[in-house]
């Protein structure tokens, strides 16, 4: 077992989008968000703690473009056929219209505003992004890791606020500010 604590074959790389670390076998060709089968998480812990966190003194940031305040956010992403990559965990193909995506979008944001459901909660059965497993959390990012209007919009909020909808790129997102 490597210094990381990973099972072999597993390294760690920094998500290009996000700014975040993930999993990747090269040999496999698997990516993922959580460590996989086999890790000794204490190991993990540690390794992850001197190169990855933000206090470390820049040590493991190089690969960030951020300098500064970082922030945490979850978001929401209904992506439609004109998103960049109209393909999802749950569909292979998105084929609606910008339109539909954004009805879809604002009959979640009337549910979570009339306090019925949480964004944490529709994200994992309602997102288009990857991140719907762990509730549209997207960890912590600071100012140049997110697209231009995601960034300003999830800035803009204090803790506990949510946006109206954003839009991206990507798709159309609500964005929660966590902290």
């Amino acid at each position: 077992m490597s210094e990381t604590g990973l099972p072999p074959n597993w390294e760690i790389r920094v998500s290009k989008s996000r700014g975040i670390p993930y999993y990747f076998n090269p040999q496999t060709q698997e990516s993922r968000w959580e460590s996989p089968p086999g890790t000794d998480s204490d190991k993990l812990k540690t390794y992850m703690a001197t190169k990855f966190s933000s206090s470390s003194g820049g040590s493991g940031d190089q690969n960030s473009k951020s300098q500064g305040e970082k922030i945490r956010a979850a978001h929401l992403l209904v992506k439609h056929e004109g998103s960049r990559r109209p393909s999802s965990w749950k569909d292979a193909e998105i084929t609606r219209s910008k339109e539909e995506a954004r009805a879809i979008l604002q009959g979640h944001e009337q549910r979570i505003r009339g306090g019925g459901v949480t964004l944490a909660e529709l994200a994992k059965t309602e997102s288009d992004c990857s991140s719907a497993r762990k509730g549209g959390d997207l960890g912590y990012f600071g100012r140049g890791d997110m697209q231009k209007e995601f960034e300003d919009a999830a800035f803009g909020l204090k803790p506990g606020e949510m946006s109206g909808i954003v839009e991206t790129a990507s798709g159309l997102h609500l964005i929660e500010r966590i902290s």
